[in-house]
């Protein structure tokens, strides 16, 4: 078997070189052919598993992204308003060094819930 198999290949071979404008030809067509069957097979028959990358977290259209988004811009908004009554006290000349830490800490909040952190 392994001898017939091995004969052939040998023939094959020698008729290859002996015939190279024949087997270009010939390598062509196959190549042709099998590329557009494989484009058609893609566009009509494409397969499920071809794309299941999954998206990151960030960019999910899902619920838990979603409150999370909400929950974030409700804190932004609650940081805000504090922070503008701070400028008010700031406008009155009536900050204390306590008030100071307090802007502080809530304007590194505002930018870890913006950065998305």
């Amino acid at each position: 078997m392994e001898t017939t198999l091995k004969q052939k290949g040998q023939k094959w071979l020698q008729w290859a070189v002996h015939n190279p404008k024949k087997f270009f030809t010939y390598s062509m067509i196959f190549l042709s052919v099998s590329f557009i069957g494989s484009n058609i097979q893609g566009v009509f028959f494409p397969s499920d598993t071809t794309f299941k990358i999954r998206p990151p977290f960030l960019y999910s259209k899902n619920k838990n992204t979603q409150n999370l988004t909400a929950n974030n811009e409700k804190e932004m908004e609650k940081i805000v308003t504090e922070l503008k009554t701070l400028k008010l006290k700031r406008d009155q000349n009536a900050l204390k060094k306590e008030d100071s830490l307090r802007i502080d800490y809530l304007f590194n909040q505002y930018q870890n819930l913006k950065n998305g952190r």
